[in-house]
């Protein structure tokens, strides 16, 4: 579906917009692949990486309408990967978290609907699902947001949802780097947060290739959340360095013991499919009245139990230490 077609991604020169532009240009023949993003330096590092014809990098900011205005034009697809995630930072700078978390959805989604864009995934976080810090908090805004800006298009073609996922092995600014960093460094122990502290865990190519499907798959307004497995923050220390010694620093500012994905109060709009769950939108669109129990490729879906959660420390399926080296491996792939 990409074919011959324009996509352009927000914050294009991170994790995910390396390894989304390397899976688009091996399996795709676009028209144009843009990347947008406020880094002229990681711009240029990437262009020496990925230089096809088809590629364009564009400065620019969430936090500039005007921008992406220009941007988006003659634009087919969206994915907005743009935001400040780093949850400390977040918490000792909440406005400029807000102004790009926010008022940057807000930006993406006027452009969007301005320039006939067809469909636009918004990337979310676990911490958006009964946030406690203020990323979490901005991220569950973003994701009403493009919830209801299914609403904002009147008569129009442009369709948003939402991709909601946990933690990425290896990402910037993910514990795995950190971890790896240290014991290079010599170091005699690893610090670790909490005793009991759980994560969902998925590599960066199956976040990418659940975002590519979903584009085939959504309606609009719908959140869709991966079925992956969890890790136990303990186990991922034992993984990479069994030998050394675990010091508990506690939880940081801001952060959760465990991480849920689909909230016990969502459970109502909750369906469960084979690989996956989408949470259903909660309003009503006035021009749009689908069953998301039948998404468009066809794939079935049923309600969960009343009450039910997807919740890390809950999950059936947990990542042993030897299963976390191979989640490494496959996640340098």
């Amino acid at each position: 579906m990409f074919d011959n077609k324009s996509i352009l991604i927000t914050g294009g020169t991170g994790s995910f917009g390396h390894k989304y532009t390397k899976t688009i240009l091996e399996r795709y023949k676009p028209k144009r692949l843009i990347i947008l993003s406020r880094d002229e330096l990681k711009q240029y590092e990437m262009q020496q990486k990925f230089n096809a014809p088809c590629m364009r990098y564009f400065i620019g900011d969430v936090r500039d309408g005007d921008r992406l205005m220009q941007a988006f034009r003659g634009v087919d697809y969206v994915i907005h990967a743009a935001a400040l995630k780093q949850v400390p930072a977040a918490e000792y700078n909440p406005m400029e978290c807000i102004k790009t978390n926010i008022y940057g959805a807000e930006n993406v989604i006027k452009a969007a609907i301005a320039n006939n864009v067809t469909k636009v995934i918004a990337l979310s976080t676990d911490k958006a699902a009964s946030p406690i810090n203020l990323y979490g908090a901005t991220k569950l805004a973003s994701d009403k947001l493009f919830v209801a800006a299914n609403n904002m298009v009147g008569q129009g073609k442009t369709r948003f949802a939402v991709v909601r996922y946990g933690n990425v092995v290896g990402s910037r600014g993910s514990v795995v780097p950190f971890f790896k960093q240290l014991i290079a460094n010599g170091t005699d122990h690893l610090p670790i947060t909490h005793a009991d502290m759980t994560r969902f865990w998925i590599t960066l190519q199956d976040g990418v290739d659940f975002v590519l499907k979903n584009f085939a798959r959504m309606y609009g307004g719908e959140i869709f959340v991966p079925k992956i497995p969890s890790v136990r923050i303990v186990d991922l220390a034992k993984a990479y360095a069994p030998n050394l010694e675990l010091k508990f620093i506690g939880i940081r500012p801001g952060e959760k013991l465990h991480e849920v994905m689909c909230p016990a109060d969502d459970s109502h709009l909750t369906l469960e499919f084979d690989d996956h769950y989408v949470i259903c939108p909660s309003i009503k669109f006035y021009n749009d009245d689908h069953n998301y129990s039948r998404n468009l490729i066809d794939e079935i879906g049923h309600d969960v139990e009343q009450g039910y959660e997807y919740h890390s420390g809950k999950n059936p399926h947990f990542l042993t230490p030897e299963q976390i080296i191979e989640f490494d491996k496959k996640a340098e792939l």
